[in-house]
């Protein structure tokens, strides 16, 4: 009868650890689900995938269900198996001559290290790296026996998930039924450029990619040409006048304008001159062809802009500041160079953004701040600025003139760090700050501004002084015109 009551023991223990393994293979299988993995797989109807799906939906309750059916195996388990082993090992203990009473101290001992070594191997580890490793499969297999129990057992779950949802909500903390599993652009464009930096993924997809996911982020304002490099026509102009404007700048697209910008009547675009006939492009006035466009607002995101340009016939739309004013106009072409890069046809002007001059970086002022960054490696701090050539403006402190220079802060700039970057304004465009010459200065300290102003002076010389003085010239030829 002994022999007979160990040998259930022995098989309760080993039913016991299997239970144990059944509910943590359960709990890590369901966490380690991709909501989106699951939503697929249940699309195809079958039974235990949808069973997967309404687990991972209840994901806090299944959880509390396995985490109730873990203790009370591993309880029982304690129970059954360490007087059963301390029996099997008593015998081999006394057999050595070593006497009854610290036998039965040792062989308990031993008991309790080899149940509790078996039932965390068996019962624990080995369904954990199992469902880690195949989640899906794993909750597939464990589903329907975890769903059975926590419907056998809901009060008690019900309880204790209740108690602890209230505790959680007393530290200031609101449960969550299921785990979040989608990924922020931000976690995304990490995962990316780690990618690109180990090489398994092409640098080029990785550049596109991260432009793709950080175009959500930026603003109407960030992506619009500024008001002063949009060219207008007035409402008295022509056709004629259009096509001109066409021909001289290689733009498509012109606001019509009662005075200047911020009373813009409307958009033509120079397909429309071709809808009047040749003899009558002189005398017909451009408000009969233009029509309105959107109007948002510089805070719009990204994306939202995305929108309102795609639904509008002209792929066009005005942007607002906070105070009504025009602050520029954004096209289809503005979003699209946002993502995939410069894009570039016969009728654009050759003007480069930003290019190295030895340790130098020759910049257009309109440059935005973390486009400063990519490009330069100069981060700045959060300020009332958003271009580069606002930057210089700000630290500056007036308008500038040609050969002005000003020493740029950094983020965790506290006065103290002698290493530093250097702006000196290269060209003007009016008022505007045209080109910025950025360079980096080892030591600040040991720069007297006589010294700075030499440096910029020869980095601006190696650059090609023919070169700025063309550009400057194009520009005035522009303001001229």
């Amino acid at each position: 009868m002994e022999i007979a009551l160990t040998v259930l023991s022995l098989i309760g223990f080993a039913a016991l650890t299997a239970g144990t393994a059944l509910f943590v293979a359960a709990e890590f299988s369901l966490t380690a689900l991709e909501r989106s993995t699951v939503d697929a797989h249940a699309r195809d109807g079958d039974r235990r995938s949808r069973q997967v799906q309404h687990a991972h939906r209840t994901l806090s309750f299944q959880l509390s269900g396995a985490q109730l059916g873990i203790t009370i195996t591993t309880l029982i388990t304690g129970y059954l198996a360490e007087p059963v082993l301390a029996k099997l090992i008593d015998p081999l203990l006394t057999a050595v001559n070593i006497s009854e009473s610290v036998a039965s101290g040792i062989s308990l001992a031993l008991a309790l290290v080899l149940a509790t070594s078996l039932s965390m191997i068996f019962g624990e580890l080995v369904p954990k790296n199992l469902a880690i490793a195949r989640p899906l499969q794993t909750a597939r297999a464990t589903a329907g026996l975890q769903a059975g129990f926590s419907a056998v057992f809901k009060w008690a779950i019900n309880g204790l998930n209740g108690s602890a949802n209230w505790v959680v909500r007393r530290l200031g903390i609101e449960p969550a039924e299921e785990l979040r599993s989608a990924r922020s652009p931000q976690e995304l464009g990490s995962l990316v450029r780690t990618s690109a930096r180990r090489g398994a993924l092409d640098a080029g997809t990785a550049l596109l990619v991260d432009r793709s996911l950080r175009f959500g982020e930026l603003t109407a304002e960030e992506l619009m040409t500024p008001r002063v490099k949009v060219e207008t026509l007035a409402l008295r102009d022509t056709v004629a006048d259009l096509i001109e404007a066409a021909s001289r700048t290689g733009f498509s697209r012109f606001p019509i304008v009662d005075g200047d910008l911020d009373d813009t009547v409307g958009v033509v675009h120079i397909k429309h001159a071709f809808t009047v006939p040749a003899a009558g492009r002189t005398s017909t006035p451009l408000i009969t062809l233009a029509q309105k466009v959107p109007v948002v607002p510089s805070s719009l995101d990204g994306d939202e802009v995305m929108e309102r340009v795609r639904a509008d016939g002209m792929q066009v739309a005005l942007v607002v500041d906070e105070y009504g004013g025009t602050a520029g106009m954004v096209t289809m072409e503005d979003l699209i160079e946002e993502i995939v890069g410069d894009v570039r046809d016969e009728h654009d002007e050759q003007e480069i953004e930003v290019q190295r001059s030895g340790d130098s970086w020759i910049c257009s002022g309109l440059l935005r701040i973390d486009e400063v960054s990519q490009t330069t490696g100069y981060s700045a701090p959060e300020g009332e600025y958003d271009t580069l050539g606002g930057l210089v403006l700000a630290h500056l402190g007036r308008i500038p003139e040609v050969g002005d220079q000003v020493a740029l802060p950094h983020p965790d700039d506290d006065g103290r760090s002698a290493g530093g970057w250097i702006a000196r304004v290269a060209a003007m465009d009016g008022r505007r700050i045209d080109r910025v010459v950025l360079t980096p200065v080892a030591d600040l300290a040991d720069h007297s501004t006589e010294t700075l102003a030499d440096h910029s002076a020869e980095t601006l010389a190696d650059h090609s002084a023919e070169t700025l003085t063309d550009h400057s010239a194009e520009t005035k030829e522009r303001g001229d015109e």
